[in-house]
């Protein structure tokens, strides 16, 4: 292709995929956002059942960073974000206990409207497949500056040629751990206050919020997220999961009441499995192509946030992703990495 590359393609409109576009048009690097969905937010999603949200994705999201928490400040100034609760409840073999631990922020409107707020003003195209990126760099054929791919390894593995060796190896090296997460409405609410409850050593559930009580509306509405090996074994057809979910849930709180509505979200690449590492880290090469996300970290919306604008805040900076003219090498020679990935350990 002839001409000046169109700018940089970030693929995937959740928190790091918005987060390192934002931090490039602040440093005045032309950018686009393409979505293969409805909307922004990617694992932040919020669904509207009878017009009212409910988050079937992050449960809520918790403040360590510094320039983080100043962005949190904006969403709650802006009644997008509030404190939620510092302590949860725990489940076990001994019972019920209390488990305290970091504030915990939650959205009234849904936490995807945190990412929309922050992707307020940036160029994003929704329902856009992107089928390809491939060398030059291109996506689906078209050349552009650079490429950030914000989205599960696995997901962004179907879409890199192997010729982009060290982003492809990046991917190949993240692994991912399913969920279902079902919304399940009742006729009123039948249980003590808890906010959310972790459920240890469960076959079937790990966490179940009180979404009335995140939202703050008081809604007689809880949201259940499975185990791994619960959901790996309904990927097929995650709706029919919904009964064993309900009872599941009902014999956890002592509910007497049959859930009037459930639905159930499957999560095929709902979080890395490598819990643990650094809070931030990124992917970039000399290909121009950058990887951003919570896997390159513990798996929190922070680690996403962080991870997307320090892509985009040392891309900037250093030059890669700024109309980047490049010349293609012969086939066979192999790229280098200008910047070594950064990621959790195993």
């Amino acid at each position: 292709m002839r001409g000046e590359p169109s700018g940089v393609v970030v693929i995937g409109a959740g928190i790091a995929g918005v987060a390192c576009a934002r931090e490039l048009r602040d440093a005045g690097v032309p950018v686009h956002i393409r979505e293969r969905g409805r909307v922004v937010g990617g694992r932040m999603a919020s669904r509207r059942f009878d017009g009212r949200p409910a988050d079937l994705g992050a449960a809520y999201f918790t403040v360590s960073d510094p320039e983080f928490a100043e962005v949190v400040r904006g969403w709650q100034a802006a009644g997008l974000a509030r404190e939620w609760t510092d302590t949860f409840a725990a489940y076990d073999g001994g019972g019920r206990r209390a488990a305290p631990g970091p504030m915990r922020w939650s959205a009234p409107r849904g936490l995807r409207s945190l990412v929309e707020q922050l992707a307020r003003d940036l160029p994003v195209v929704v329902n856009r497949l992107v089928l390809s990126v491939g060398p030059g760099p291109t996506v689906d054929g078209e050349e552009c500056a650079a490429v950030v791919l914000a989205m599960p390894g696995p997901q962004a593995a179907l879409l890199l040629d192997p010729e982009l060796v060290p982003a492809t190896d990046a991917v190949g090296r993240q692994r991912w751990s399913p969920t279902l997460a079902a919304m399940l409405r009742f006729p009123c609410r039948r249980w003590t206050d808890f906010g959310g409850a972790f459920v240890n050593d469960h076959p079937l559930l790990s966490l179940v919020c009180d979404d009335g009580d995140r939202r703050g509306d008081g809604a007689a509405v809880l949201v259940a997220h499975t185990t791994e090996g619960f959901a790996a074994g309904h990927l097929a057809q995650p709706t029919a999961a919904a009964p064993q979910i309900e009872a599941a849930v009902r014999d956890l709180l002592a509910l007497p009441d049959r859930a009037e509505f459930v639905h159930v979200h499957r999560w095929t690449y709902a979080k890395p499995a490598d819990d643990g590492g650094p809070a931030t880290g990124f992917h970039l090469d000399d290909d121009g192509i950058g990887l951003a996300g919570d896997a390159f970290g513990r798996p929190r919306v922070q680690t996403a946030w962080r991870s997307g604008r320090d892509l985009g805040r040392a891309a900037s900076s250093g030059g890669q992703l700024r109309r980047r003219r490049r010349v293609k090498a012969p086939a066979g020679t192999p790229s280098r990495c200008a910047c070594p990935t950064r990621r959790a350990s195993a």
